[in-house]
């Protein structure tokens, strides 16, 4: 008896894959098909004569697998396999992979990602702006890792900082006394808040929590909101406080290609495309500009079809797209902005700040909460497990709704927070025990939906 292995599905005339494969077939996961061969997989399972294993080829052994071959889906953390090296499992992930020697895919490829820090340039530090009262802005939530580079770009360097916040209804109690304790520890920081209108916000949420299954639109909604603003003051720079990991994300979830993460340094590429803008009587863009008017231009007007077409559609950046469209309060001045700025060149540079080398080599969660609750006014969540994110009340919502429509097969997106507390959990500063602790118990991969999610469905419907 042959059956289609576990985590493999036919669509159309289509194999998918929904989960991480091993190295060398990472990003195998597709596998496109003969007429032939799609119809003899949607017979199974049954047996196979000779000419049908023969017509199958190179499937058999692979996706076509006798039943003692067959992988089983573990049902909780207890019957899961973990990576030897890091707490990556095939529960949170369903459809993990292993080597040969237990390691996981992001394990085996470390080496391999290595260098892939970001798809936006990466800068230790800005020069002082002559033409705007602000060196850089920062899209601040409250958490763990904006305020940590809040500290960097205030107290480190000394920029003058415009720290942007929008409001949203799930925003935690600790991250709202930790933006009260950073005004007065940061005196000379200017902090900014807005928030969406309540009747278009709900209308936000509910088309979102209708196609995503969670209302999740952080912090694509703090660029619409905040955009002009920034052209309009002339900032020259703006960042947003990600964790190190959170790249590596969009990699292993086949979101950014490795080019991807070149691209701001690749000068012969970057001249050919101002040399496009310029005979279009548009200015050249500098490096940053044109990664901020491709992100906005996606917010705007949606992924580009050579993106789709080449597989590496942001399915999460997506949704929130066809989401914000509900805002056409905020929408119809945005999208005007973004023309408005591409015609002129009045662009901030989109920046990214390595959290891991501006901490010396390690951004160690330990280390680095100390600095902010002695440094920065900085209240941690009630929880001492909670690391991760540290800003939100429905990040378990997110969790659990992305956990569970991957392992139901509705969406090819991996749970975001399984890959970065996996990726993490090598050199974060804790114990895997520790980590392992906080996927259980504090992050979404549970069974049963988290008792927030009546908070975020109370928005979206």
């Amino acid at each position: 008896m042959y059956y289609l292995q576990n985590r493999w599905r036919l669509e159309g005339r289509e194999l998918r894959y929904y989960g991480m494969r091993r190295p060398p077939y990472l990003f195998g996961n597709r596998v496109r098909l003969s007429g032939r061969k799609a119809a003899l997989i949607a017979s199974l399972p049954r047996d196979l004569g000779r000419r049908e294993i023969r017509a199958l080829g190179s499937l058999v052994g692979e996706q076509i697998v006798a039943e003692k071959e067959l992988r089983r889906s573990p049902s909780g953390f207890d019957d899961a396999t973990f990576c030897v090296t890091c707490c990556a499992n095939d529960y949170i992930i369903p459809g993990l992979e292993f080597d040969a020697d237990g390691r996981c895919p992001m394990c085996a490829s470390a080496e391999k990602t290595r260098d892939l820090v970001a798809v936006l340039p990466v800068v230790e530090s800005v020069p002082r702006s002559d033409r705007s009262e602000y060196d850089i802005a920062l899209f601040y939530t409250g958490g763990k890792d904006s305020t940590y580079l809040l500290y960097y770009l205030s107290k480190k360097l000394g920029l003058r900082v415009l720290a942007l916040t929008w409001e949203i209804p799930f925003m935690s109690d600790s991250a709202r006394k930790s933006i009260e304790g950073a005004k007065i520890a940061f005196p000379d920081v200017r902090f900014v808040s807005r928030k969406l209108e309540d009747g278009e916000m709900r209308r936000v949420y509910g088309k979102l929590l209708s196609i995503a299954g969670n209302t999740c639109a952080c912090p694509s909604l703090a660029y619409v909101l905040f955009y002009e603003y920034l052209v309009r003051l002339r900032v020259p720079y703006f960042a947003a406080g990600n964790e190190p990991v959170q790249a590596l994300g969009l990699y292993f979830n086949h979101f950014a290609p490795r080019i991807a993460f070149t691209f701001a340094e690749n000068k012969p590429l970057n001249f050919l495309l101002n040399a496009g803008r310029v005979l279009t009587l548009k200015p050249p863009l500098k490096t940053g500009q044109r990664q901020t008017l491709m992100a906005m231009n996606q917010l705007a007007f949606g992924d580009s079809p050579i993106k789709r077409i080449a597989g590496y559609g942001d399915e999460l950046v997506s949704n929130i797209v066809i989401a914000i469209s509900e805002a056409e309060s905020v929408m119809g001045p945005f999208r005007k902005a973004v023309k408005r700025s591409s015609r002129s060149g009045h662009i901030p540079a989109f920046v990214h700040f390595d959290l891991n080398a501006i901490c010396g080599g390690t951004y160690d969660w330990e280390k680095v909460k100390k600095t902010l609750v002695e440094e920065c006014g900085w209240v941690p969540p009630d929880d001492g497990g909670k690391a991760l994110h540290t800003s939100c009340k429905i990040e378990r919502c997110k969790d659990y709704t992305q956990f569970v429509r991957f392992r139901d097969y509705k969406s090819r997106m991996i749970p975001f927070s399984a890959i970065e507390i996996s990726l993490a959990s090598r050199n974060c500063g804790r114990t895997k025990d520790q980590m392992i602790y906080e996927m259980k118990e504090v992050l979404g991969f549970t069974e049963e939906p988290p008792c927030e999610c009546a908070l975020m469905e109370e928005y979206g419907t």
